[in-house]
């Protein structure tokens, strides 16, 4: 059974009973955690219970082929519903994982975490097929979902955030479920008590080396420098930034630029134009920013956004390498961008 991205979550939360065996994957790591564990919650009632909860590695299944179905076959001690969570599970092991979509429905829900599988994935595939099992995909958040997690996490202790916190939020958040809700919690810990979330304090709490040079990348990219954007794409993704969250990164400093030009053919000056911006253009990159604006047209600009669109579907559905065509695209922004911003 395929499931849609818009109808995963309520798949999780209604788990279908006739449904043992189901497989999530996806580009976003921490959804994938954060829907598998709920997922067993919902069946089992815990995810804590060391007697009705087993959890296996993946990678492990080949030293013990025949360890998955065993362990779905076996029954509780108590009588209870038992989970099985594999972790980390890719199309190496599809001829350990398959002989389990043969079971019947049960008092045994088996979860397969998996990362990022292309749609012609053996073991995606096999789950999307099977009226035994189900395949939910877990991709990262866009703008919508994002705010709907920061309402979500916020609105728990009656916070609410300003509209500028908000746009900052969503520009520094979003590649990893996870770590999202922690920077979120963190902030909210920081905020301490009821009350709106200035962009001060967002930027204040939510920050780190990852994202600084996710930023001096960006801005190395549209400025035209392909020895400074090659070394700072390479520690970025060092420092685990995925790579989808690195184009939209580019993504929306393009829509940006576009923004700010069309202000100033409306009549703003470029500064009256970079600061009507929300959020607003760090102090330390205005004139950077600035030179930009001036040496991008409105039809390469269009290019360039054509491009990173194009390059997130390739990363999210074409199944080639995910670093390398991430890679391709920030070099062509580089070079569309020809040292003319410099």
């Amino acid at each position: 059974m395929k499931i849609a991205a818009a109808r995963a979550d309520q798949f999780i939360k209604s788990l279908d009973p006739l449904v043992p065996n189901v497989l999530i994957y996806g580009p976003d790591g921490g959804l994938v955690r954060e829907r598998a564990q709920r997922l067993i919650k919902n069946f089992v009632g815990s995810i804590d219970d060391p007697f009705n909860n087993v959890e296996i590695l993946a990678a492990d299944l080949k030293d013990d082929p025949a360890r998955l179905v065993d362990e779905g076959s076996s029954l509780s001690l108590m009588g209870d519903k038992r989970g099985i969570y594999v972790r980390g599970a890719t199309d190496t092991q599809t001829t350990y994982i398959l002989p389990i979509l043969d079971t019947k429905p049960g008092d045994t829900l088996i979860v397969i975490e998996a990362g990022n599988l292309g749609p012609r994935s053996k073991l995606r595939l096999a789950f999307e097929k099977s009226d035994n099992a189900a395949a939910v995909p877990c991709y990262l958040d866009d703008d919508q979902t994002l705010e709907k997690v920061i309402s979500e996490t916020f609105g728990a202790g009656k916070i609410s955030v300003s509209r500028d916190a908000l746009s900052y939020l969503k520009t520094q958040l979003g590649s990893d479920r996870l770590i999202t809700r922690s920077e979120l919690e963190k902030l909210a810990v920081f905020k301490g008590e009821q009350g709106e979330i200035s962009l001060e304090e967002a930027r204040l709490c939510i920050g780190d080396s990852s994202e600084a040079t996710l930023d001096d990348l960006v801005f190395a990219a549209a400025s035209g420098h392909p020895s400074q954007t090659g070394k700072l794409l390479d520690r970025a993704l060092l420092e685990g930034t995925n790579e989808i969250g690195i184009i939209r990164a580019l993504i929306r400093h393009f829509s940006r630029l576009h923004q700010t030009k069309g202000l100033i053919a409306e009549g703003a000056t470029p500064s009256q134009a970079s600061k009507a911006l929300r959020p607003p253009v760090f102090f330390k990159q205005v004139d950077k920013f600035q030179r930009q604006v001036q040496a991008w047209t409105f039809d390469r600009i269009g290019v360039a956004l054509n491009l990173l669109t194009e390059t997130e579907s390739q990363c999210k559905s074409s199944g080639q390498p995910t670093d390398l065509i991430c890679r391709q695209a920030v070099l062509r922004i580089c070079a569309l961008g020809g040292g003319r911003a410099r």
